[in-house]
């Protein structure tokens, strides 16, 4: 196992600054994900791990080597392409002992080595095929077969399932993650989807215009948003505009969202006036009676959206438009437009950012 240092590193095409102060630690057989938008720089980073591009500025060690020199087919990675970058002309056997003929390893170690990693991936029986006779999921197996061959220091992973459907990818998801953890191999996987990186990865890295936002386990990322960037994209949150007005006392404070009042968390809000109140669908609780210590509002139902263990509800009030969630529904529960909802907030579950940086309001050690 191979862990992965990554300090200072810059990168820049012509005028566009893709990556900015990269520092990254990454520990032996850890499953690390880059996740962010289209064009935040996840992609380039991974590259430049792999040799693919070269930093401008910064240092990248694999364990104790510093590999700024080290040119791609010799830092010994795996990757595996979104695209599965399999050659239609090969089978599945050849495809999988390609880079091992490059190496120039010994015949019998090369089918001993092909014959394991198709083990891995249930690709067993598949030698003789070529690539049309696979489905997407197979291709991507061969792909991973084939990155795995090499024994490599670290695993690669370029969006490898964003060209699956929606079952082939949660079950390609579980599949990689079940060979990484067997083979306790340290993996980089970089991907735009929130769910997947919340379900494969042991830490998140949080990436948005060439910088690292967050770092933590999926928990902390989700639960623990760092700013307001990482809320709004990690998960679904309302986010409402307030001003923040009296000390209430006992760590709480009053903000105003328009006609809308609520009681928040006071903690590292004293030097700030206009802030953002954000707070998860699923924190929401539907009530009739006021709950001790809570923000009861009620609202209009605009919409509902069934998602089957979920009815997703969106709601106006005072001039804004939240969602709530009703968990586990029953159809003859499920409001109807122009419905009133009532439901409160409680007020630990309120994050505070401010407006003006949209960092998060909180004490050091608050949530």
């Amino acid at each position: 196992m191979t862990s992965i240092k990554i300090s200072g590193v810059e990168k820049r095409f012509g005028e566009l600054l893709a990556l900015s102060d990269i520092n990254l630690a990454i520990e032996e057989g850890e499953f690390f994900t880059l996740l962010g938008p289209s064009g935040c720089g996840k992609t380039t980073l991974l590259r430049t791990i792999a040799g693919f591009y070269r930093q401008d500025r910064g240092d990248i060690w694999l364990g104790e080597e510093l590999i700024n020199d080290v040119p791609a087919y010799r830092r010994n990675t795996g990757m595996v392409f979104q695209n599965y970058a399999v050659f239609p002309h090969m089978t599945v056997y050849e495809n999988v002992a390609y880079g091992l003929k490059v190496r120039k390893l010994p015949g019998k170690e090369i089918e001993k080595r092909v014959k394991s990693a198709l083990k891995n991936v249930h690709l067993e029986g598949y030698e003789a095929r070529t690539p049309d006779k696979l489905s997407g999921g197979q291709q991507q197996r061969v792909g991973l077969a084939r990155a795995m061959a090499i024994e490599p220091r670290v695993l690669l992973f370029d969006e490898p399932l964003s060209n699956l459907d929606a079952k082939l990818r949660v079950e390609m998801r579980d599949e990689i993650r079940a060979v990484q953890k067997a083979l306790g191999i340290t993996a980089v996987y970089v991907t735009h989807d929130q769910e997947e990186a919340l379900v494969i990865s042991d830490r998140i890295a949080v990436v948005n215009f060439g910088k690292i936002q967050q770092v933590g386990p999926p928990w902390e990322i989700y639960k623990n948003p760092v700013n307001l960037f990482v809320a709004t994209f990690v998960g679904k949150i309302n986010a409402l505009d307030v001003v923040l007005g009296e000390d209430l006392g006992s760590g709480l404070r009053r903000a105003q969202a328009g006609s809308l009042s609520f009681v928040v968390p006071s903690a590292g809000t004293e030097n700030c006036t206009d802030a953002v109140l954000a707070f998860r669908p699923e924190e929401v609780v539907e009530t009739t009676e006021a709950v001790k210590g809570s923000n009861r509002l009620s609202g209009t139902l605009v919409s509902t959206a069934f998602l089957g263990t979920v009815v997703s509800m969106e709601l106006e009030l005072g001039g804004s438009r939240i969602v709530i969630e009703r968990h586990r529904p029953k159809k003859e529960d499920i409001p109807v437009a122009g419905d009133k909802v009532e439901f409160a907030v409680p007020p630990e579950s309120c994050f505070i950012f401010d407006k003006r940086t949209g960092a998060r309001l909180r004490t050091k050690e608050g949530r």
